[in-house]
């Protein structure tokens, strides 16, 4: 019997998402989130939710651009810095001993030693309540060479992501492939048509 645990902002996996921008002199700044996801397949977007109080909803209101870096699992411990403490009162980067990289595309900086980054620009701002829901659209994804297979895609093994959990707070790896999407489940179709 499933037992309830209330009204809670709770679903999984949560993404550990690194969002970059800038602020009004340009300083950049990173900052942890987990409250986001894909968002849109065309144009391809993403979403972050962010609470107002924090300085990159203020640096991507104004700058109308973020980034999203992926941490692999290595970066745990400097992922989980980039939320601990504000940029108003820190060089994050230089804190935890990264780099930003001035964004191709968008006016925002990456974390350059993260094996996937995604340029988003500002097309959408919905408020929620605590949070506001920035959509962005992908100008670029970016991703280091030893992070693809055989066959030129992202190999998420080779990324190692960090996931979250929101309800003992705590960080996770990626486990073993199941099975193919679109495939694994045929087997029940029972001749049934798609769709």
């Amino acid at each position: 019997m499933k037992q309830s645990r209330g009204i809670k902002p709770i679903a999984y996996p949560a993404p550990v998402y690194i969002v970059g921008t800038y602020d009004a002199e340009g300083n950049p700044n990173m900052m942890a989130a987990a409250w986001g996801g894909i968002c849109c397949s065309r144009p391809p977007s993403l979403c972050v939710s962010l609470r107002s109080a924090t300085q990159s909803h203020g640096n991507i209101v104004a700058r109308k651009s973020f980034t999203i870096s992926i941490p692999s699992e290595t970066y745990v411990a400097e992922a989980d810095y980039a939320g601990l403490i504000s940029g108003r009162e820190v060089d994050k980067f230089a804190e935890a001993d990264l780099t930003p990289v001035r964004a191709e595309y968008v006016d925002a900086p990456y974390v350059g030693e993260y094996p996937v980054v995604i340029e988003c620009a500002l097309t959408h701002t919905v408020e929620l309540g605590l949070h506001t829901l920035f959509v962005g659209e992908v100008r670029d994804v970016k991703a280091d060479e030893d992070v693809f297979d055989a066959q030129g895609k992202l190999d998420v093994t080779k990324i190692k992501p960090l996931i979250w959990a929101p309800d003992d707070r705590g960080y996770y790896g990626i486990g073993e492939k199941l099975g193919d999407a679109f495939a694994i489940g045929r087997a029940l179709m029972n001749d049934q048509t798609e769709g």
